[in-house]
């Protein structure tokens, strides 16, 4: 695998932090950010946010937040995948 750097939170302290990456071969989009909430969790695995679909949260999924101040990061993260999606 290997994955193109796009950013990371402006406000990092130098310890972990929400980051963007690019995976070069696939297009896909890899971010890391932090663990939502318990209490984010549990509204969001209890709703059925699309008719007929499953409710929860899967074992292999996790809800992350990622801070507004990280839009620019994420538009550009986007702008990227969808450059190498369209090269493929």
């Amino acid at each position: 695998m290997d994955l193109e750097f796009i950013g990371i939170d402006p406000n990092t302290g130098g310890e972990g932090s929400p980051t963007a990456w690019v995976d070069r071969q696939s297009a896909d989009l890899v971010i890391q950010g932090v663990k939502a909430e318990e209490v984010l969790e549990t509204l969001i695995s209890g709703t059925e946010w699309v008719e007929g679909h499953m409710v929860g949260i899967p074992e292999h999924e996790t809800v992350i937040r990622i801070p507004a101040r990280m839009v620019p990061i994420l538009r550009k993260a986007c702008d990227v995948a969808e450059e190498r999606a369209e090269l493929r």
